[in-house]
């Protein structure tokens, strides 16, 4: 697996790709934006890991660039507290976050966490799942509404595949995060809203998909079975 570290501290990304390798990660560096989003369109990557301060071009405007033409996953890194960041990046499709400052450890952790995801599918046994007009294909990690295509980040997809595999039955936002993050829900963590915020606004654009998933308040979401 290659990872890219797009961080504008030189010492500090040099420490986290030296921890990367002992890990078994190959990795490259970017230390701006501009050549951030290069390297992470070359298609050589597969995951970035992006901070979101940095000067001229930031990691929001980073993440924006590499969405318009790709879906590698992205890591954001953003300051301890900063849940405007967060929520923006998130907005914009950024799979996860972590809050700075962070040992290597927990970075390499939510690496993995992601990369199992994304990866472990061209292991599993090849099915369909379907409910109703939605199709999904978990080898190929492929979504369809009526035969169109849906647009999702990896981490959407992990979402909505932990809904339609419990089509029918409530499933708890700690639920949902353990599949889709592979983490614990952490507490006042929104990133479950705002993905499945996301979903549902592609799902909206598409006939009879804006009422598939109901806000069970207090329990989670439903995937409505069909």
């Amino acid at each position: 697996m290659k990872v890219l570290l797009v961080d504008d501290d030189a010492e500090l990304a040099e420490m986290l790709a030296e921890y990367l390798h002992s890990e078994g990660f190959a990795t490259g560096i970017a230390l701006e934006g501009a050549r951030g989003v290069a390297e992470a369109l070359t298609g050589q990557y597969d995951l970035v890991v992006l901070d979101v301060m940095m000067p001229g071009m930031n990691g929001i405007e980073v993440l924006g660039r590499i969405r318009l033409q790709s879906r590698v996953p992205v890591l954001m890194l953003t300051a301890k507290g900063d849940d405007l960041d967060r929520i923006i990046g998130l907005e914009l499709g950024a799979d996860d976050y972590v809050p700075k400052p962070c040992t290597p450890r927990e970075l390499t952790a939510r690496i993995r966490a992601i990369l199992r995801r994304t990866q472990g599918a061209t292991l599993a046994t090849p099915e369909t799942l379907s409910e109703g007009p939605l199709q999904m294909q978990p080898q190929k990690r492929q979504a369809s509404w009526g035969g169109l295509a849906l647009d999702l980040t990896s981490t959407e997809y992990s979402l909505l595949e932990a809904l339609v595999r419990n089509a029918g039955r409530v499933v708890s936002k700690n639920e949902l995060s353990e599949a889709a993050l592979g983490r614990p829900l952490a507490r006042f963590d929104r990133s479950i809203d705002v993905h499945l915020s996301s979903i549902r606004h592609k799902l909206a654009a598409l006939p009879g998909g804006d009422a598939c998933i109901q806000t069970v308040r207090g329990r989670g979401y439903l995937f409505v079975k069909d």
